[in-house]
């Protein structure tokens, strides 16, 4: 037995088939056959790995509809990709992969929030961002919900903490669209989908109306109610077939947890569920898991809302995270962790809970420490930091070379101590030191994650083995092999045991009828290969030490700007560890097409913003790969320019103050034209383009220098080469000024200030001469004005504060508060502030440098001031004009800002702001409303009310 993987070798594909469906298509451009698209969606978060044949992102269900009926006549496998957060690794595909998340992220909330219609594309966080102002949320709440887009939710039935049985997609949904291999479309809200079904697929009405006549005998009944009495995503939902009587509903249900092998949802309408508004949460350590497992019945029963159980391997992997939790001093040995919330509308409902949950918690045994119950915020988050992203948090203190194998089962509650204990046993008995047992212990469904390197049959052959073991013992206690991830190429060889010849073959009666030439995701739920499960594993060499913990689970992909028009975070990491298989295993001209399809879509179109890292588990930062890829591919003529404009920088600064100041005098389409040329010629990714709202250069920044200053101030350079036509007339450094001066406060601007800059547009650039050169004048010039930092600093460009910060500890210096000018403002001047004459609505924009900073709260109370109500516009994500990408690649930020532009066009609000110049004229290009800093409007409503202007 061997481990086969395809990541060194891409296979030619189907020339025919490709052939046939660009033919069809009438030449779309959206299919691809290039190498880098092909490896970019050859992975999800599983430990598997399959490069398709080739990658179409479709534009429309009609799309969709011409790939199904192409590949069906060719034999060509298809297979949906939606977020690919699957852990069972059902989002690979053996033929064409149809991404369904770029252009599919329509929505329309219904009758108040009660419904909501949504397309595949969104993410389940999109969509209850959306519903959270109405009050309302999807029922599944998955840990994935960042990532997971509605058509993975769909496509694996998924679950989550607090949805148990009742609130999964199963359950909520209302109706959905649904198009068939062979090219039915039917929407189950129509009173004449039955109609539509019976005319166009007989035989698939045939086979329902058969199987619910069947399954619903005396024969089968109870046994299919007892296999759904508890969270089961393994096989075909065919508990459709007890639970609704027409061939279209039956046919919807059997589309919840299908994994994509029967058809497109291309939307659904779901019923929603109300966010409670009080919630209180409980932290209980017992001595054993044991004693935390005899615990379950009497927490269930107390009504509970969340039960979720921890052992001691996953607390002692989580490390800092835990110790901040637990009592001081608590060490971990045999114990284990029920982490208790209990959910209510109003505050008597949840007073009554906690009373309830109290007197429960009084008749436990076992309990290592006295239980704790608040609902007090903080304490409630840092409380769920022992369970949040745990799955990654684990991972990330992996054995390196290996790869972590997360097994997903539910058994019925009173049983799950004692397959936890088995489950011990079996991780002893194969060697699998520090394996974990975590999950939703009220629903009897637990996780437990193994880690194995795979490097060899000897690895293979102990995973087969203790998979074995693993399946006997679930199926003994009348479990599921698959309660939440669905079932996936890792358990599609065991649906036949786990339910017997009769319900199997009914599972494949339903796949026969909806896609006879099996064409949809084949190998997942049905497989005649009883070793399908051991092939295709991912390699797990290290590549870099900057991204080698990434486990390839997605969560970073909804924040990236770039996501819709070349990689993500995930897709950056897995090009680099493709080349660099691919030189291990000889493939060098695959490796060197790599090499040059990256050079754009991997570098140049990252934003390096770092919102990757917010949404990481295991806190990886991919523009800290782009920025060592930059810097060793740099240029040596430009690198050495670059540290020449580092040491005469207020000299160049002057010079494009000026070029702004002639280019927005000059007619725009000439000048582009001119510019244009000269990308060519040169490099677009050196050469800007110029834009109708790009203003002209700002004033240059003079010293200002006053006695025993409150703060050093440090206008940023960027406000010198874009100025601003802000009715304040100053520029936010005016700005900052002016309202410092009305709070009494002295800022001082030493001397030198001319020179300097935060070294942001080095550092991105992997410009490492510069940087060094801006650097050491920055920080020196930093150390001797605020006498070591007994002096605070500010910044009034928050991207610029946050270079300020980065340089200082590159330099290793330490002790000095930089705080931005929205923070100070807020901190210091605001409460002296009288009332203001205030507009209507602001739209606000929050930048991915005031998230960092953790100043958005600062900015939204600013905006406060300004205005009656200030909102952050659905699909807020950072705008991705990133000091100069906006200027080279506009589609970047076109692109990055475009859901947040559609979300601005319906606010109808008055003022427009933000808190970083470039973001500014981003959002300024794409929503076609002018963006101002909230400082300056602040400051001009101040000068009005106080009359000086």
């Amino acid at each position: 037995m061997s481990v086969t993987t395809s990541r060194s070798i891409l296979s030619e594909g189907n020339a025919a088939a490709l052939a046939a469906l660009r033919a069809a298509l009438g030449g779309d451009s959206s299919v691809s056959t290039r190498e880098l698209d092909r490896m970019a969606l050859a992975v999800d978060a599983s430990h598997y790995l399959h490069a398709p044949d080739a990658v179409m992102r479709a534009k429309s269900p009609t799309d969709v509809g011409v790939a199904m009926r192409v590949a069906a006549e060719m034999g060509w496998p298809l297979t949906f990709r939606g977020g690919g957060t699957s852990l069972s690794g059902q989002a690979l595909s053996e033929g064409l992969t149809v991404d369904v998340r770029r252009h599919f992220r329509g929505m329309e909330i219904l009758d108040g929030g009660l419904r909501v219609r949504v397309q595949p594309g969104l993410t389940i966080a999109q969509v209850n961002g959306a519903l959270a102002r109405h009050g309302r949320k999807l029922g599944p709440d998955p840990a994935s919900s960042i990532a997971c887009t509605i058509g993975g939710m769909i496509a694996n039935n998924s679950s989550g903490m607090t949805c148990g049985t009742t609130a999964n997609a199963y359950r909520t949904i209302d109706s959905m669209t649904i198009a068939l291999p062979s090219g039915t479309v039917v929407d189950t809200a129509s009173p004449q989908a039955d109609d539509i079904l019976r005319t166009h697929e007989p035989t698939l009405v045939e086979v329902l109306e058969r199987l619910r006549d069947t399954l619903r005998g005396d024969k089968y009944r109870a046994d299919i109610e007892r296999r759904y009495a508890i969270k089961n995503t393994m096989g075909y939902g065919i508990n459709s077939f007890l639970d609704f009587d027409t061939p279209a509903k039956i046919l919807e249900h059997l589309m919840i947890g299908s994994e994509g092998t029967l058809g497109f949802v291309a939307e659904a309408v779901f019923n929603t569920v109300p966010v409670p508004k009080r919630t209180a949460t409980g932290l209980l350590m017992f001595d054993s898991l044991d004693a935390a497992t005899e615990a379950l019945p009497k927490l269930v029963y107390s009504g509970a809302d969340v039960v979720e159980l921890i052992d001691a391997a996953s607390i002692r992997a989580m490390g800092p995270d835990a110790s901040s939790v637990l009592p001081k001093g608590f060490n971990v040995d045999q114990h284990a962790s029920l982490l208790v919330e209990y959910q209510a509308m109003d505050d008597e409902g949840i007073a009554e809970h906690i009373a309830t949950g109290e007197a429960t918690f009084e008749q436990l045994d076992g309990l290592s420490t006295p239980p704790e119950m608040t609902n007090e915020a903080s304490r409630r988050a840092q409380m769920w930091v022992m369970r949040n992203g745990l799955y990654t948090k684990i991972m990330r203190s992996r054995p390196k070379g290996t790869m972590a194998l997360l097994e997903d089962i539910a058994v019925p509650m009173e049983q799950l101590g004692g397959v936890c204990t088995e489950l011990q046993v079996l991780f002893d008995k194969h060697n699998y030191d520090g394996a974990v047992i975590f999950g939703h212990a009220k629903n009897g469904n637990i996780h437990f994650l193994v880690t194995e390197d795979f490097a060899g049959p000897e690895s293979l052959n102990r995973y087969d083995q203790f998979t074995e073991d693993m399946v006997e013992l679930v199926l003994r206690e009348q479990g599921t092999l698959k309660a939440e991830h669905g079932t996936g190429r890792i358990m599609s060889p065991f649906v036949h045991r786990q339910y017997g010849d009769d319900l199997y073959q009914a599972m494949v009666d339903v796949k026969n009828a909806c896609d006879p030439k099996r064409i949809l995701n084949p190998g997942t739920i049905i497989t005649d290969d009883p070793q399908l499960h051991l092939k295709h594993i991912k390699p797990t060499d290290p590549v870099r030490q900057i991204i080698d913990d990434c486990v390839e689970c997605g969560y970073c992909e909804p924040v990236c700007p770039s996501q819709h028009v070349t990689t993500t975070p995930r897709q950056r990491i897995v090009i680099q560890r493709a080349i660099a298989a691919c030189e291990a295993t000889g493939a060098y001209d695959l490796a060197e097409r790599l090499k040059e399809q990256e050079v754009y879509d991997v570098v140049q179109t990252c934003a390096v913003d770092g919102m990757c890292l917010t949404a990481c588990p295991v806190k990886i930062n991919t523009g800290d790969l782009i920025r060592a890829k930059r810097r060793e591919t740099q240029n040596e003529t430009l690198d050495k320019g670059w540290k020449v404009a580092a040491e005469h920088w207020d000299m160049v600064l002057r010079g494009a103050s000026l070029g702004m100041t002639t280019t927005h005098a000059l007619p725009t389409t000439p000048l582009r034209g001119a510019l244009g040329l000269a990308r060519k010629a040169l490099s677009e990714d050196i050469v800007p383009t110029l834009t109708s709202e790009l203003p002209g250069g700002g004033k240059v920044r003079k010293p200002q220098t006053v006695p025993n200053p409150d703060a050093i101030f440090m206008p940023a350079c960027v406000g010198t080469m874009f100025g601003t036509e802000h009715a304040c007339g100053t520029g936010v450094g005016g700005a900052v000024r002016e309202l410092a001066a009305y709070a009494g406060l002295r800022l001082s601007t030493p001397a030198g200030v001319q020179e300097l800059c935060c070294g942001t547009p080095w550092k991105s650039k992997g410009l490492a001469k510069g940087y060094e050169v801006m650097k050491d004048k920055l920080t020196s010039w930093i150390i001797q004005h605020t006498h070591h930092g007994r002096i605070p600093l500010v910044c009034d460009n928050v991207s610029c504060t946050e270079g300020i910060i980065v340089a200082l500890k590159n330099a290793g210096v330490e002790g000095i508060t930089v705080m931005d000018a929205t923070e100070w403002v807020a901190t210091y001047v605001a409460p002296v502030l009288p009332p203001l004459a205030k507009a209507r609505k602001a739209a606000v924009h929050p930048t991915c440098s005031s998230t960092h900073l953790g100043v958005n709260d600062a900015l939204m109370m600013l905006a406060g001031l300004v205005a009656d109500e200030a909102i952050i516009p659905d699909g807020w994500r950072c705008c991705a004009f990133a000091g100069d990408r906006g200027l080279l690649h506009e589609e970047l930020t076109a692109t990055a800002t475009h859901d947040e532009a559609r979300s601005v066009k319906h606010l109808d609000a008055d003022l427009f702001l933000s808190c970083n110049r470039t973001c500014e004229l981003g959002m300024t290009r794409t929503t076609g409303h002018t963006y101002v800093h909230v400082l300056e409007e602040l400051a001009a409503r101040v000068a009005d009310r106080a009359g000086t202007r």
